[in-house]
This record gives structure tokens, C-alpha cells and sequence, in this order.
């Protein structure tokens, strides 16, 4: 990869304080991207690492433009500041990364409303928020992108009975990225979803009950903002309306050696995605 892949191409970012987002925007940034992070945590968080300025000092670091904007994805207005933000700053919007997402995975009996609304807001809503109001400037983009971190739609049983509601909420995101890549085919906009096969090492997972045992067997984010750039990096009118898994995009790159990434010898598999044969340990 040479630095000028990314070279005033712009993307932008939801939920990119920390984890799977901040990884993308980095892997971005290295290759020369400007990148516009728009997350809620303005100050620092007792029980979550950094904030959208700390993000945005990170990616200035690793070789980007970067421009922190404090704002909640559920908040059209929040969106719609964010998206002109980016424009003002740097021109237009090329990539439109949906990372922000909400997770809930108690029994339907046990689940608040609170908590449904909550997952269906973020994850539903503020997917199609913020690429609604990116949508215009992709329109003018050479090499324009929707990327949205959703699974495959696997409707084996056991994945629809275990977390009906969490599974709504993300699905919901595959099925909007998936009608985008059709409804902007002759736009020449790439739609698409990308999904971690196994845990990822973020703080979600760490703050999980079993969070300690479970960081043992979850990799890097970095193998999720390879698996990006690796897609990013196609040319739009190639490369739509699919859900990779991040270890196919890298093992087609050519990476099959993924213990760089961590998780041990058996990285637990992500939900939405069935144990391959021979392969890693499922968190069930």
C-alpha cells in the first residue's frame, strides 16, 4: 500500500472514539484519508478508553486529517452537523463508515423497551441517518462508499431465537446497506457490510461479565480496519452489496496467518457466524 491511496479521500465515521470505528478511521488515515469521527463522548468516560478528541489527535498522528464532531447518530440535526462539518472542511465525503451500534442480548421478557428502542434507534436509525445525509456528496464522489459494520443475514434458528431484538437491530442494518447497494447501483456507490468471524477486543467486550476471559479469545480491532481498507480500496462499481466476514476479505488479500491479530490458538466465533469446520471456539 502506498501512502497516497487514501490521499483526499474523505471518510466519515460514526461512533469513532475507540474500538472497531477509531481502528478504520487510523487504517484510513495512514493512507493519507481525512477523517470526520462523530461519537457522544466529549469527556473522558470512567469505564470507556478515550474521547472523539483523543480519536481525532490519533488520527492526526497516524498521518490523516482528522475532525472530531460531538454528536449523537440517533440525532438528525447531530447527523446533519457532522456531514456539513465534513464538507465545509475538506470538500465532499467519499466513505460513509455506520460502525455506532447498541447492544442488548437479555431474554425478550427480560428486555426493557428502554433497551429495544435504544438498539433500533442507534443501530436502524442512525445507519440510515447518517448515510441519507451523506448520500448527496457520495453522489458526486469518484470512488464512493457505504460501509457498515453488520453480519450476514444468517437465519439459522439458533442465531433468530438467541437475542431476537439485538438481531432485529443488526440485521436491520445488513438489510438497508444491502437495499442501498441496489437502489445506487447506477449511482456508483458501493454498499456494503462487513463482520468480524470472531470476538473483537473492544470495550464492549471487556465490560461484558465474563470480559477478562473473553478479550483472551477476541483479536484486535486491526483486523477489522485491514479487512476495510482492503475493501475501500476496490473500486466501487467491483465491490457492492455484500456482508464480507473480515478473515475472507484478508485470506483473498492474501492473509491467511491471522495469529498476529491475537484471540489464541481458538478465537471465539462472532455472533451470526457459524462454526466452520476445524475452526475456532463459539461463544455459546
Amino acid at each position: 500500500m502506498t501512502g497516497s491511496d487514501f490521499s483526499g479521500r474523505t471518510m466519515v465515521v460514526s461512533g469513532g472514539s475507540r474500538g472497531i470505528g477509531l481502528a478504520i478511521g487510523l487504517g484510513a488515515a495512514r493512507l493519507g484519508a481525512n477523517v470526520v469521527l462523530l461519537a457522544k463522548t466529549a469527556e473522558p468516560h470512567p469505564r470507556l478508553p478515550g474521547t472523539v478528541h483523543t480519536a481525532a489527535a490519533e488520527i492526526e498522528a497516524a498521518g490523516g486529517k482528522a475532525l472530531a464532531v460531538v454528536g449523537d447518530v440517533r440525532s438528525e440535526d447531530d447527523v446533519q452537523r457532522a456531514v456539513d462539518a465534513a464538507v465545509d472542511r475538506f470538500g465532499g465525503i467519499d466513505i460513509c463508515v455506520n460502525n455506532a451500534s447498541a447492544i442488548a442480548t437479555e431474554p425478550t421478557e427480560q428486555l426493557s423497551a428502554k433497551k429495544f428502542d435504544l438498539m433500533q434507534d442507534i443501530n436502524v436509525r442512525g445507519t440510515f441517518l447518517l448515510t441519507k445525509a451523506c448520500l448527496p456528496h457520495l453522489r458526486r464522489s469518484a470512488a464512493a462508499h457505504v460501509l457498515t459494520i453488520a453480519p450476514p443475514l444468517n437465519l439459522n434458528p439458533y442465531w433468530l431465537g438467541l437475542h431476537p431484538s439485538y438481531t432485529l437491530s443488526k440485521y436491520g442494518m445488513s438489510l438497508l446497506t444491502l437495499g442501498w447497494a441496489a437502489e445506487y447501483a447506477e449511482a456508483g456507490i458501493a454498499c456494503n457490510c462487513l463482520w468480524p468471524e470472531t470476538y473483537i477486543a473492544t470495550s464492549a467486550v471487556a465490560n461484558s461479565p465474563a470480559g477478562g476471559q473473553l478479550l483472551e479469545q477476541a483479536r484486535s480491532p486491526q483486523i477489522m480496519a485491514d479487512a476495510a481498507v482492503a475493501i475501500l480500496r476496490r473500486p466501487a462499481a467491483e465491490a457492492s452489496g455484500q456482508c464480507y466476514i473480515d478473515a475472507d476479505v484478508l485470506a483473498q488479500a492474501g492473509v491467511t496467518d491471522l495469529s498476529g491479530y491475537g484471540g489464541g490458538p481458538a478465537p471465539l466465533m462472532d455472533f451470526f457466524v457459524d462454526r466452520p469446520q476445524g475452526g475456532g471456539a463459539e461463544a455459546r
